[in-house]
């Protein structure tokens, strides 16, 4: 059974930075690609970034520039490096995995409990 677990979640002033973690544990599939989503309180779970077998990666046009996705060599752990944060950013962030392109929920098999980030202006 897959397990993702982030951290790394936390409250700053915009313009600045946070790197969220992911380590997954469990099977894996290497057709899956792996990602971040977000929800902000009171919205949906919008897709944030994805991560695919070879390292390509894809971006909402709301973090195009200032998020970065990666993942270690080993692919146990999954990266997001968020800079020059704003106050729309703030929302409870989530890893997932499952079918690629990995920007809409029903590709998802398997979510993270989430973590939360707070950016004040």
């Amino acid at each position: 059974q897959v397990q993702l677990v982030e951290s790394g979640g936390g409250s700053v002033q915009a313009g600045g930075s946070l790197r969220l973690s992911c380590v997954h544990s469990g099977p894996t599939d290497s057709r899956y690609c792996t990602g971040w989503f977000r929800q902000a309180p009171g919205k949906e779970r919008d897709w944030v970034a994805t991560i695919d077998h070879r390292r390509r990666t894809t971006y909402a046009d709301s973090v195009k520039g200032r998020f970065t996705i990666s993942k270690d060599s080993d692919d146990s752990t999954l990266y997001l490096q968020m800079n020059n944060l704003k106050p729309d950013d703030t929302a409870t962030y989530y890893c997932a995995t499952g079918v690629c392109p990995l920007t809409v929920i029903p590709d998802i098999v398997a979510w993270g409990q989430g973590t939360e980030v707070t950016v004040s202006s």
